[in-house]
């Protein structure tokens, strides 16, 4: 299971809806008005969308705090970092780390070269200042999938500056970065900062993935350089619309950081109790986990057979058959997947 989300496969294992644990969407589903806006947008799909997507740009800049030719755009945060990738010959990532940082490249005759956190899954600040070179793009999740971890602020400082000095390109995938703590903002860290991009997306925190909108903040001269190599019309008329609601929705986005805050705290303090796995510190929405007994497969038919899926954390490289993976969702969901967990035995 190279992704999360994939509950068809497993219909038949439990007679009842699936509740799915694999994948970190918001539990809140998108904003309620979004729906009507949808709707309205119906005859916009007759037309192409303007190919500058100056509406859709606009709406994302005040959103990010930023000038609006400092933004691109791209079908999900996925699009932006393939093509990103098509402008680099070497290709840098810390395992374990999102799939995709490594498959992509690979497809688009990249070299990867690995590095690994620490035991901490931190990022080895010696490692990048005795292997990165000249012309890698680094890529990291901030926070990361995964571990669940931001990034702390003075060593995402001392990363770029490490980057910059050897003259590769940081590039951050913050797919996730709404349901953080509001410790910083990197948009507003590196703001004027060359050789950075910061890539997000309407996927996970607005529960969007069906739109495919990601976004981006890059320097005004990188995205002139960016627009060569982006395919044309790639974000549909759909996601234009979205971008005129939610980022407007204050109290959605004020709900949903209170929410999974309270949540995740909840979560963690019931995982630790349970003896025969050891949850680690999460600064987001999901919880990566250590099996101190049996393995993912083992604890993944367990809960399937009782109604709750989860991501087995094998297919992440760098880690075995020993640990798995669980979102945050609602209070009502968490207790039953809790009492799940302590029902069953490995």
């Amino acid at each position: 299971m190279f992704h999360g989300g994939d509950t068809f496969t497993y219909k038949d294992e439990f007679q009842g809806k699936i509740i799915d644990y694999s994948s970190n969407i918001n539990p809140m589903g998108p904003p309620k008005a979004l729906k009507i806006e949808l709707l309205k947008a119906y005859d916009e799909l007759a037309y192409y969308p303007d190919i500058q997507y100056r509406e859709l740009r606009k709406n994302i800049s005040k959103y990010l705090k930023c000038d609006y030719e400092e933004v691109i755009i791209g079908s999900g945060a996925m699009e932006i970092i393939s093509n990103m990738c098509l402008l680099f010959d070497r290709i840098a990532v810390f395992v374990p780390c999102f799939g995709e940082y490594i498959k992509r490249p690979k497809i688009l005759g990249k070299e990867v070269v690995r590095f690994k956190f620490n035991e901490e899954f931190k990022v080895d600040c010696g490692e990048l200042e005795k292997s990165l070179i000249k012309g890698d793009l680094l890529i990291l999740g901030n926070p990361n999938n995964p571990t669940g971890l931001r990034i702390e602020r003075e060593v995402l400082l001392e990363i770029y500056k490490l980057a910059y000095e050897k003259g590769a390109f940081l590039l951050l995938d913050e797919a996730f970065y709404e349901f953080c703590p509001e410790d910083y903002d990197s948009i507003e860290l590196f703001r004027g900062k060359e050789k950075v991009c910061i890539v997000r997306a309407a996927t996970k925190f607005f529960g969007l993935p069906g739109i495919r909108l990601g976004y981006a903040h890059v320097s005004e001269s990188f995205r002139k350089k960016y627009k060569e190599i982006e395919s044309p019309w790639s974000v549909n008329s759909y996601a234009n619309a979205a971008g005129r609601i939610i980022f407007k929705d204050k109290a959605y986005i004020k709900e949903t950081k209170e929410e999974t805050e309270r949540e995740r705290n909840y979560m963690l303090h019931e995982l630790s109790d349970i003896n025969w796995l050891k949850p680690f510190k999460s600064h987001t929405n999901f919880i990566l986990i250590k099996l101190l007994s049996g393995d993912e497969d083992e604890v993944f038919s367990k809960l399937i057979s009782k109604g709750f899926m989860i991501r087995k954390a094998s297919s992440f490289e760098g880690l075995d058959k020993t640990y798995i993976r669980l979102a945050v969702k609602d209070r009502k969901s968490n207790e039953g997947l809790i009492k799940a967990l302590k029902e069953i035995k490995v």
